[in-house]
């Protein structure tokens, strides 16, 4: 199978979807790699790595897209790069279609097939190619926060883990899961009063047993988070429903009970949000702000660190593109079932639900698209 590696023109994304060391199994098992010029060079990569790994280098990802059966991604196809995609090519990335309408009628009207990492699936329900990236996420969150309650960055001016005599932050944590887990161990290691909210029973239990005794567990409800938000220095939203759009868990209404200077990091603003008032920034304008709240809602964060987030996603994503390029893409999903949560739209049909109740489009099963 022919591979392609375009280079990300998301805004400032410097991740790239596959290392040499990817490219050199994928050649060795007889696939060709093509690979855009300077497609990982922001990551550590050079042409020269990607070219002695045994893959062709091109000018331009017109040309990648033009020849590659299956384009391997980090991030969303933008308008250009969708004008590319034809008929029947894999696209292997992450795409959040339940936050973007534009991209899911764009990607239903040229029939592509939509492979996306956030909904692949194993049976424990655990998602194998968002951990990676949601543990760098969680993590930033709170590096992150940290530096924009500094009085520079707007705001109040208070050290996370304050020092003898004076009290921590408070950081309230919207959700347990991944993102949420690696948010309040960093955190709490930094010395914080940390609140983690979820609505999984058991979850919390787990919780309460691994983390440190700065952590502190609550049921997630409109009640406590209220109450809350009051005295709350850092507030991140780690929720996230597979494939669909985030709950909407604090409203604009609620901001106001925010203290003025605190900020909120949405992290889940990639599938919309679970705070009303964010929306998508970049890292090259991460910031605005409402009633007073810094929001830092940026939504590729791992794209800041892409040495560090090219390894951790090519460690996940690499299994899964050998078995679509060594097996073809019915046998792939025939036999692997979790590889087979991953597609979401197949040739003109959406066939993840999440996606399709977003935007009240015909969905469609997997199983029944694959046999029309």
């Amino acid at each position: 199978m022919i591979i392609g590696v375009p280079k990300e023109i998301t805004s400032e994304e410097h991740r790239v979807g596959i290392i040499p060391g990817g490219v050199e199994q994928l050649v060795n098992d007889g696939n060709e790699v093509i690979v855009q010029t300077n497609a990982g060079r922001e990551s550590g990569y050079t042409d020269d790595e990607y070219s002695s790994a045994g893959a062709k280098i091109l000018d331009n990802s017109r040309e990648v897209f033009a020849d590659a059966e299956l384009i391997v991604k980090v991030k969303e196809p933008q308008p250009v790069e969708c004008d590319m995609i034809s008929e029947g090519q894999m696209i292997f990335t992450f795409f959040h279609f339940a936050a973007n309408k534009e991209l899911t009628e764009s990607f239903v009207k040229n029939k592509a097939i939509a492979i996306a990492y956030e909904t692949v699936q194993l049976k424990d329900n655990s998602l194998p190619l968002l951990v990676p990236m949601s543990e760098v996420a969680g993590r930033m969150a709170v590096q992150e926060g940290a530096k924009y309650l500094e009085a520079p960055s707007g705001g109040i001016g208070v050290l996370l883990g304050g020092v003898p005599g004076v009290d921590p932050a408070t950081v309230t944590i919207l959700g347990g899961g991944v993102v949420g887990t690696n948010a309040a161990k960093i955190a709490a290691g930094m010395g914080a009063k940390v609140y983690i909210l979820d609505i999984n029973l058991d979850r919390l239990r787990y919780l309460e047993d691994v983390m440190p005794d700065n952590v502190i567990t609550l049921m997630s409800n409109p009640v406590n988070i209220r109450n809350l938000l009051k005295f709350t220095d850092l507030l991140i939203g780690a929720v996230l429903i597979p494939g669909a759009k985030a709950p909407n868990l604090v409203s604009k209404d609620m901001l106001s009970l925010m203290k003025t200077g605190s900020v909120l990091v949405d992290v889940a603003v990639d599938q919309g949000g679970c705070i009303e008032t964010c929306k998508p920034t970049t890292h090259a304008d991460p910031t605005f702000i409402i009633d007073g709240v810094v929001h830092y809602c940026v939504a590729n964060m791992p794209g800041a660190v892409p040495y560090t987030s090219t390894i951790a996603l090519t460690n996940a994503t690499l299994p899964y593109i050998m078995i679509l390029a060594n097996n073809g893409f019915l046998k792939s999903l025939n036999e692997h079932e979790d590889l087979k949560m991953g597609l979401n739209i197949f040739k003109g049909m959406i066939t993840h639900k999440g996606v399709a109740e977003a935007f009240g489009m015909e969905y469609l099963p997997i199983d029944k698209a694959l046999t029309t």
